[in-house]
């Protein structure tokens, strides 16, 4: 399964419901977000998002002191549920998604192998799911880690 073709069941699933979503990603580059704007509607559904893949773009685009992070990293779900509920907050979406992970070819700084990833989707409820790929493939990782993203706001959305 694609992750177009999972960003098409959410899209839908959004439509149907009338709700909005936002997205904060660090690892997907910007995948997750450009996934949700291909599906034809996405005006209807998708209100922006961004790249936070350093703690400059965290405090510029979603306003998060140093004193917030204190006792939380990167590449958590803990994190992951922050970050989601901080860009829906900031752009007033009814779910924000979220991503961080160490795509590869080695691991993040935090101690995390290539292909560890975590998502939280927040919204009428929270969920939040990790992947390990086992893989160094970037680019790949890329890729399964947009899909995982999207596959977590798809299931929460399914309740």
């Amino acid at each position: 399964m694609s992750s177009e073709a999972v960003a098409v069941r959410v899209a839908a699933l959004l439509i149907a419901r009338r709700e909005t979503v936002a997205v904060a990603e660090s690892s997907a580059g910007g995948l997750i977000a450009a996934r949700l704007l291909a599906v034809p509607g996405a005006s209807a559904y998708f209100l922006g998002g961004g790249v936070v893949y350093t703690g400059a773009a965290r405090a510029g685009l979603l306003g998060i002191t140093a004193e917030e992070m204190a006792g939380m990293r990167p590449s958590t779900e803990a994190y992951a549920r922050f970050l989601a509920g901080r860009v829906r907050e900031r752009l007033g979406a009814d779910w924000g998604l979220a991503e961080s992970g160490a795509t590869g070819p080695s691991g993040n700084r935090y101690g995390d192998a290539a292909g560890h990833a975590c998502f939280a989707a927040c919204g009428a409820g929270m969920l939040a799911r990790t992947l390990e790929t086992g893989s160094t493939d970037r680019a790949a990782n890329m890729e399964d880690f947009a899909e995982g993203a999207l596959r977590v706001l798809e299931e929460a959305l399914r309740g």
